[in-house]
């Protein structure tokens, strides 16, 4: 989108309605296909594929595990399309490339937009020198334009031209020792000042925190479109998508509220989301878990006692990380949240 100063706001270019039908070539010996993420079978091959592909840390230690519960939850979404998940597969049927997009609806400035929300773009690592990722790009681009959708954002961990905003992933150690068994990055501190640093309370400190449940979505809805006015960028969910992406789901999602003591509504809301880290030849341990920060609003919370309290919700997990893009920093400082240096950071959003 452009909208510097002196420029008119809108689409850098408009689109022509011209789309190409047919999809396009791939070597000798492979073939597309369209995955369908509400099949367990076709969701097992997703979760291999990229649990032994997508990611993994630079001394070969950590590597990023996909359950078929998280996977659904992020591919599936309301409106999600079946053809919007690309997979290459070799003559036997192995899987061995992928890339997805969801539908978005984003407020950007003062008008809504629908988008493409792309993922996951993968291609088995023997693979890739066969220049696979492009096609799979201009493969999924296709099929996007098919629907009449002509903008499209992703993040990257390096600046492509041109990036709508940049992002840092900030973190706290909620389960020290383990941590420090695997030798997490980041950990720099002595393991007994760490432990004395990264103490939590035993009490909770936000008087009527609860689960959220269905009946709160209008009311969170609410919170979160007073929160974003004025945003330049910001999702434009509807009451199914708040639903799909606030309610709670066992092991993937996590979401509370606090509810006015006079009983007019919701005044806060705080959600985290989970993911899989697989701890690569070590002797004890096999997996972390970690408790990504979704949303934190707050009217009438502190909101260091909000965030607090959900460090101590999320204990469980490895860690709590927050996505920075906005006003999160000044909240985290005071619960010695650092600045994480690994290689999914920082994240760029990018537009096509």
């Amino acid at each position: 989108m452009s909208g510097g100063e002196g420029t008119k706001k809108g689409p850098i270019m408009e689109p022509d309605g011209r789309v190409r039908q047919d999809p396009y070539s791939l070597p000798p010996g492979f073939t597309w296909d369209t995955l369908d993420p509400t099949s367990p079978s076709v969701l097992k091959e997703i979760c291999l594929l990229l649990s032994l592909n997508f990611t993994e840390d630079d001394d070969n230690t950590l590597r990023r595990h996909f359950t078929p519960e998280y996977l659904k939850w992020v591919l599936a979404p309301p409106g999600w399309q079946t053809q919007w998940l690309c997979g290459v597969r070799l003559t036997n049927k192995k899987l061995v490339g992928f890339i997805a997009a969801s539908p978005a609806n984003l407020h950007i400035h003062d008008s809504e937009r629908k988008v493409a929300q792309v993922n996951f773009l993968c291609v088995h690592r023997k693979l890739r020198q066969k220049r696979m990722s492009p096609v799979l790009i201009r493969e999924l681009t296709r099929r996007v334009y098919q629907q009449g959708v002509y903008q499209a954002v992703y993040t990257a961990p390096v600046v492509l031209p041109t990036p709508l905003s940049t992002c840092r992933f900030w973190h706290r150690p909620l389960s020290l020792r383990k941590l420090t068994d695997v030798n997490y990055p980041g950990l720099r501190l002595n393991t007994k000042l760490q432990l004395k640093l990264n103490r939590l309370p035993e009490l909770q400190k936000t008087a009527g925190l609860r689960t959220l449940t269905r009946e709160d979505i209008p009311g969170a809805l609410d919170l979160l479109h007073t929160h974003f006015l004025g945003s330049g960028l910001s999702p434009a969910l509807s009451p199914q998508e708040a639903e799909h992406w606030l309610l709670p789901k066992e092991n993937v999602l996590d979401s509370y509220v606090v509810e006015a003591s006079h009983g007019t509504g919701l005044t806060d809301l705080v959600s985290f989301y989970t993911v899989s880290t697989q701890v690569l030849n070590h002797p004890l341990h096999r997996q972390l878990r970690e408790a990504r920060l979704l949303y934190c609003i707050t009217t009438a919370t502190d909101p260091v006692d909000l965030i607090e309290d959900t460090l101590r919700l999320a204990k469980a997990e490895v860690s709590l990380r927050h996505q920075g893009l906005g006003d999160g920093r000044d909240k985290l400082q005071p619960l010695r949240v650092g600045l994480y240096e690994s290689h999914l950071g920082p994240q760029t959003i990018q537009r096509k």
